[in-house]
């Protein structure tokens, strides 16, 4: 079977084990406490409780991740402001995908523990994706490679202009 190299992909694949603890935070929470400005950690828009950010591994260009700023494993978990403003925001990220990419449909959804397929189990978060009708995530089943084509800072900057405001 032929390769397709999705270089893009080596830190995440290279550091997958050396992830934090539930013990000790989680990716997520290092975002947020680092010093870095949103740009630069790719958050389009920030609450008081959660906040929505472009995922740096994406399944599609406009991948965008709405999460709670404290690591909670479950939906359970979360207070009502938090879920308040979670849904809001996954709200807000579907509007802002669907002005910048005109896609045809969009996929909303989450992974819950480990054995649901999350890769972060001690963070909830809630995935919004583009989807064309014939796009090409079918290759992450056949050649085990996606197609991402527009560099990440060309996304964050889409979304971000068309965020709600």
């Amino acid at each position: 079977m032929g390769r397709l190299w999705a270089g893009w992909r080596s830190s995440y694949v290279s550091t997958k084990q050396e992830r934090p603890s539930i013990d000790s935070g989680s990716v997520f929470e290092d975002i947020f406490l680092s010093d870095d400005p949103d740009v630069k950690k790719y958050i389009l828009w920030e609450g008081k409780y959660c906040a929505a950010m472009l995922n740096t591994y994406p399944y599609v260009s406009g991948h965008t991740l709405v999460l709670p700023k404290r690591a909670v494993p479950n939906l359970l978990d979360l207070s009502k402001d938090e879920s308040s403003e979670i849904w809001q925001a996954v709200n807000d990220s579907v509007a802002a995908i669907t002005n910048a990419y005109n896609p045809h449909g969009v996929n909303v959804g989450m992974n819950i523990g480990r054995a649901a397929g999350a890769s972060i189990p001690e963070h909830l978060h809630v995935h919004c994706l583009p989807r064309w009708e014939g796009d090409t995530t079918f290759l992450t089943s056949i050649a085990e490679a996606k197609m991402i084509p527009e560099p990440l800072m060309s996304s964050y900057e889409k979304l971000k202009k068309n965020w709600p405001s």
